[in-house]
């Protein structure tokens, strides 16, 4: 088996007199989208913010790619190629969507123009169209204000976004969440053609018809402990649950 490209093992974490995570395990191999599952109190917001960078554990190993590494900041996983797209999208609501895609990392002109930090925006418009392209990215309007964009264009340029700069992972919070049917399905196929670019996806949801769908893998938290690793297309919605509610740990997928 291929080494996995993210590898969490014995993630503890407690706040005060409250376990948040006792000892999980998680890992996402290349190429493929794994689902974070588990009912509200589990601990996959904590393994999340644990995984990107936002929070240390207690106890545990985090690897990238077979090597051990300590993430003090979301700045330290981006640099290892790991993105988060939260639930709030962190957008810039008066700005185009290729000015979302490089806020913070605005391209500048070459030369004198550049020193006085003059922005090369025919390049970032430019890369922006590609970037957009690639990943069949439909918007209404590349120069409008991303506010004026439906919920699920915004979704769709945020996560476009984490896919620009995350070389390796891009872990997404409830993406479809307040979506409706049409822009659900969008975000989806999205998420597919991230992973078919060669970027692999977490996805949390709560959408266990929507896991089933499009994820390869379904991680389950219970109780901040892991109780399963099911393969996508050998589990069931009735699975999941039971895994959810009841299910007793259990060796991991291989």
């Amino acid at each position: 088996m291929s080494t996995p490209l993210l590898e969490a093992t014995g993630i503890r974490r407690t706040f005060g007199h409250v376990q948040a995570l006792k000892g999980a395990d998680f890992r996402v191999m290349p190429g493929e989208i794994v689902a974070l599952i588990g009912d509200n109190g589990a601990g996959k917001s904590t393994l999340v913010k644990i995984l990107s960078g936002a929070d240390k554990p207690d106890e545990g190993t985090l690897r990238v790619e077979g090597r051990e590494v300590s993430f003090t900041s979301p700045l330290d996983a981006q640099e290892c190629g790991i993105a988060t797209v939260y639930q709030d999208l962190a957008l810039a609501p008066d700005l185009t969507p290729a000015d979302n895609l490089f806020l913070g990392r605005e391209l500048t002109r070459s030369g004198f123009l550049g020193k006085l930090g003059f922005l090369d925006r025919r390049t970032m418009q430019r890369q922006a169209v590609e970037q957009f392209s690639k990943l069949g990215v439909q918007l209404k309007s590349q120069r409008v204000a991303i506010a004026s964009l439906s919920g699920g264009q915004q979704q769709s340029v945020a996560i476009a976004r984490a896919a620009m700069w995350a070389s390796k992972l891009v872990i997404l919070d409830e993406p479809t969440a307040a979506l409706g049917v049409v822009q659900t399905q969008r975000v989806l196929d999205l998420c597919r053609r991230v992973r078919d670019a060669g970027t692999s996806v977490v996805l949390i949801s709560h959408n266990m018809p929507q896991v089933l769908e499009v994820a390869d893998r379904v991680h389950v938290l219970r109780l901040g402990q892991t109780v399963a690793d099911l393969r996508a297309a050998d589990a069931t919605v009735a699975d999941l649950v039971r895994e959810m509610t009841s299910g007793q740990a259990k060796e991991l997928a291989a």
